[in-house]
């Protein structure tokens, strides 16, 4: 039996780019972050099932079943969920409004922290321009990240047999790839544009897998990142403030943390 670790509760809880339905999805890492993490309110913030894929093929083990019926689960318990779709749930769009088993399903939606401070969330998808205007551009360029996700596999297995971190192959040319460089900060500066024009204080939005949180023209844009390589989502606590959650680093934080005596009921001792 492994250990057991206490659930950290924090208010609000945004998670988006699970890719549900790929082999690229990281749900076993996923479930560990969910029973790790409760939270009021929920918001699953576009492309958390892969349609796109599961057009072209079929696969769903049943770790991607888990993530769902823990999701399921909590909202049974009482957590409040929203779904925004993205591009590669965009099937969900035709059922904006409507719930299904207390899952509320949103285009977007103004949330209002606990500070006050009001945060618009969207998946950002509508501002990408090339899923905009040239759809057949994004399925191929899809399918090149899943083919760069393929060649990522062989590459850290045989990293971590010579005992090295992870190391992602996709995220590394997008940062050095100048247009994709400037593809993100386009990004960034058309969502934080979008923030200011319908008034709130800063942006919450997913799509193009690069966790950040930094100030953009006085607002504050948050990226929840995804659940292919980086294992990112953003928390709310109970204060309001913002935090950008790298589980993986969280869970190498926990694993060398120091080891402390707890009680036991027999008045002996515990290593916890």
């Amino acid at each position: 039996m492994g250990e057991e670790t206490e659930t950290t509760r924090v208010r609000t809880l945004f998670l988006s780019d699970m890719h549900l339905g790929t082999k690229g999805c990281q749900a076993d890492l996923l479930l560990e972050f969910l029973r790790d993490y409760d939270a009021d309110e929920i918001y699953l913030v576009g492309d958390i099932i892969d349609g796109w894929q599961l057009k072209s093929g079929w696969y769903w083990p049943q770790s991607h079943n888990d993530v769902v019926q823990k999701l399921m689960r909590k909202v049974r318990k009482g957590s409040t969920l929203v779904y925004v779709p993205g591009n590669h749930d965009e099937f969900l769009r035709d059922y904006i409004g409507m719930t299904f088993g207390g899952i509320e399903i949103a285009d977007q939606r103004l949330h209002e922290a606990a500070d006050g401070k009001r945060y618009l969330v969207i998946h950002g998808d509508q501002f990408d321009m090339v899923v905009r205007h040239a759809k057949w551009l994004a399925y191929l360029g899809d399918g090149a990240y899943t083919f760069a996700l393929f060649i990522n596999t062989y590459v850290n297995t045989a990293r971590r047999r010579l005992g090295l971190a992870y190391w992602s192959l996709s995220a590394w040319a997008k940062l050095k790839v100048k247009n994709a460089v400037n593809f993100i900060g386009k990004f960034e500066e058309l969502l934080s544009a979008e923030a200011k024009r319908v008034g709130a204080d800063g942006v919450i939005c997913g799509h193009i897998h690069h966790a950040a949180n930094r100030q953009i023209d006085g607002l504050t844009y948050l990226n929840t990142g995804d659940w292919v390589e980086s294992c990112t989502a953003i928390v709310e606590h109970y204060d309001g403030t913002m935090e950008v959650l790298h589980y993986p680093s969280v869970m190498r934080a926990r694993l060398h943390a120091p080891m402390v005596e707890r009680p036991r009921p027999d008045g002996a001792r515990a290593v916890a």
